[in-house]
């Protein structure tokens, strides 16, 4: 870790789960969407969802979720091909078959092809498999909930101060998914206003990541093996860091057996501070 931060010279830290911690807002985004599920699929919709915070259901974080064709894709975790397929009841595809609909690298969005790196994805996709059409309004929704008294975040002890003895040396910027509004009032909350020199809200991750990394890497005047992705979904942050010769640190709870030379796998950004 120590080497890292040594030879680190832009840090790119992610925000949602990276820089805060919790997953009460996933159970509220998950019971916003409820009301929009079929009646005669809701139970199906609820009992899939806490099978999937469990663990026990073939939607999980790392893999993908192609709307159009129902499937859950199993990926190659650094060139993120795709190298299973399943139906939503776990039934593996034939290999011939998948490679005739996946042979070609994967081209993310936020509405049919979905890289399920967080937790914000698990509801979204048992609400697409149980009928609902635009899940857009309640994550909106719940982003405005996160910024109520009634939702506490929770910061991550030694974090902001962390952060601003790291900015005495190194330059550290956000790129992040939520937009200009959100970020503005969650930093606030988390005492970290003005703690990042530059700021990429709406980043578009993952389709937009590598051409975010190149313009940093241009408009810092860094090599790539100087820059330090920092995030909690290894599909949007950390996989496209290291094809690009950068260095990672992927926050996992779990800590996954996933070994790279340029990878440091933490359960917490607490734990680098």
């Amino acid at each position: 870790m120590e080497h890292m931060f040594k030879t680190g010279e832009l840090f790119v830290f992610d925000l949602d789960g990276t820089l805060y911690e919790g997953t009460d807002h996933f159970d509220y985004y998950a019971n916003r969407l409820l009301i929009d599920v079929p009646e005669e699929n809701k139970q199906a919709f609820l009992a899939d969802y806490e099978k999937m915070k469990a663990g026990d259901h073939p939607v999980k974080i790392g893999k993908a979720y192609d709307v159009k064709q129902d499937a859950i894709l199993t990926l190659d975790p650094i060139t993120l091909s795709v190298v299973k397929v399943q139906n939503w009841g776990g039934d593996v595809w034939p290999d011939e078959k998948r490679e005739e609909l996946y042979h070609e690298k994967l081209k993310f969005d936020f509405d049919n092809m979905i890289a399920i790196g967080d937790g914000w994805w698990l509801p979204f996709a048992a609400a697409k498999h149980h009928g609902v059409g635009n899940c857009y309004p309640r994550y909106v929704e719940t982003k405005e909930y996160m910024v109520t008294e009634a939702f506490k975040l929770e910061p991550i002890p030694g974090v902001s101060e962390g952060l601003a003895k790291l900015k005495e040396n190194k330059k550290i910027v956000l790129v992040t998914n939520s937009d200009i509004d959100d970020v503005g009032r969650l930093l606030k909350e988390l005492n970290l206003d003005g703690i990042f020199e530059h700021i990429v809200t709406s980043a578009k991750k993952p389709s937009k990541t590598d051409e975010i990394f190149e313009k940093l890497v241009e408009q810092y005047e860094v090599k790539p093996e100087q820059v330090v992705s920092v995030g909690d979904n290894f599909i949007n942050e950390i996989a496209p860091a290291l094809q690009k010769g950068m260095k990672a640190i992927y926050i996992d709870p779990l800590k996954p057996e996933f070994k790279h030379d340029n990878l440091l796998i933490v359960s917490s950004l607490g734990d680098c501070f």
